[in-house]
């Protein structure tokens, strides 16, 4: 089992890692062809509540749908499973739909308000490409079902690698009609990268013999035991969403250039953070939700302890050196031009802040997984509540004294607090599971 974590985790962080390396690409032609200029401000306006309904809404499926759905395969046989799928199948296409349209109806009021510092002409750019991108939230609904099928099945490699379709399909989308279609076709290139990577994922569970069309069998215990545990990680999901609005908005009060310095120091932690940690939840997930569903109460304590071994093996190390260089690697990747000596020690500050969470934020992600496992998810709406409040004054408590860098410092004590209530609360709802490490 742990050679077989140990490979989904290599096969998820290598293709997780060529994803983020084609969207860097993509964003570099968008950057030369387009600059910092008003159509690309529309059009960041317009992509930007797809995107929130996706993260939070399609973002928060795989957390409740996998056990659910290897717990059904596991005690019912596989006829049950695609029953399942079907249903859910059904029941996401009802609900993308109606979210789609609230937001398409609702844009004459939302576009104005996000867009609040743009002319006529500009409100009228953003409100036509939003309409060409609204498009993306149905599609990736599909995308997140059949990924977490892929997943549940321990297929990781297709699911790891199909994101990878949206900015390669905008990439070509901009080599060979930007000229021509301008900002259209980044965003139509956009809308067809998730189309591919939906088309690569539809493919690849036909392969395992699962079918896709949409079919309502009828409320059954699955049925309210999936939707029993979405509601609350679509909860903390939308809770823990603002952490990032409310990190920028306070930074803004600390005086110009202060959201930058916050922004440039969480680039490479971010990097480093988003390759890992979807390798490792990814790869660790399946097999808890199966010992969950076996009540293998000793094998799921065993897993734990070892990977907790592992992580804290593998990250305490580099957090160091991560550390160590921090004013090193801001100064290689960003000082030239209009980032100075004077940005690089700032930023150098934030990001060594920043990087303390990292062992903290990988062991959470553990106990994460593991309480999606046993279907526990109140504890996460719970601890997402816990973490806003605790952002709020800690940010408050903190910048006063380092100013940017009193921010970052702030995310790596709410994930040290989040772990902690997190942990507690998991072996206080199940102490058949026991501490990984006993007296």
């Amino acid at each position: 089992m742990d050679r077989r974590i140990v490979s989904g985790m290599f096969t998820v962080g290598i293709l997780t890692l060529a994803v983020n390396l084609a969207a860097t690409g993509k964003e570099l032609l968008v950057a030369h062809q387009f600059g910092t200029g008003d159509v690309l401000d529309a059009l960041l306006i317009a992509i930007l509540l797809p995107s929130f309904a996706i993260n939070v809404v399609a973002g928060s499926f795989n957390t409740a749908f996998i056990p659910t759905f290897i717990h059904v395969h596991e005690q019912e046989g596989p006829a049950a499973a695609q029953r399942f799928l079907s249903n859910m199948t059904s029941l996401n296409s009802a609900l993308f739909i109606a979210v789609s349209i609230l937001l398409a109806l609702t844009a004459s009021l939302t576009i104005p308000v996000l867009g609040s510092g743009f002319d006529a002409e500009k409100l009228a750019l953003t409100r036509t490409l939003f309409f060409i991108l609204i498009p993306i939230l149905f599609i990736n609904g599909f995308s997140k079902i059949w990924t977490a099928v892929l997943n549940a099945k321990e297929h990781f490699a297709l699911a790891a690698f199909s994101p990878a379709m949206i900015p390669l399909v905008a990439i070509l989308f901009l080599l060979f009609m930007g000229q021509v279609w301008g900002i259209y076709a980044l965003a139509i290139g956009t809308v067809g990268g998730f189309g591919m990577e939906a088309g690569l994922l539809a493919w690849g569970l036909k392969r395992e013999g699962y079918s896709l069309r949409p079919r309502w069998h009828g409320w059954d215990p699955a049925m309210r035991r999936m939707i029993g545990q979405y509601l609350p990680v679509v909860a903390g999901a939308l809770l823990m969403s603002s952490t990032t609005l409310i990190d920028q908005s306070m930074a803004a009060m600390l005086g110009p250039g202060s959201v930058s310095t916050l922004n440039y120091g969480n680039k490479i932690v971010a990097l480093v953070i988003g390759v890992g940690s979807i390798s490792l939840s990814t790869a660790i997930f399946p097999h808890f939700s199966r010992m969950a569903a076996m009540k293998d109460w000793e094998g799921l304590r065993k897993t734990l302890k070892r990977h907790i071994s592992l992580v804290l093996l593998a990250t305490v190390p580099l957090t160091a050196g991560l550390v160590y260089w921090s004013r090193p690697l801001i100064r290689v990747f960003f000082e030239r031009g209009a980032f100075t000596s004077t940005d690089t020690y700032l930023v150098s500050q934030v990001q060594s802040f920043y990087l303390l969470q990292i062992p903290f934020f990988f062991l959470g992600i553990l106990i994460i997984r593991l309480i999606s496992s046993v279907r526990a998810n109140t504890i996460l709406m719970q601890a997402a509540i816990l973490n806003l409040v605790a952002k709020i004054v800690l940010n408050y408590l903190l910048m006063q004294r380092f100013g940017a860098a009193g921010i970052a410092l702030s995310t790596t004590f709410v994930y040290m607090l989040s772990l902690v209530f997190c942990t507690l609360m998991v072996y206080r709802r199940i102490p058949l599971l026991g501490w990984p490490w006993k007296p």
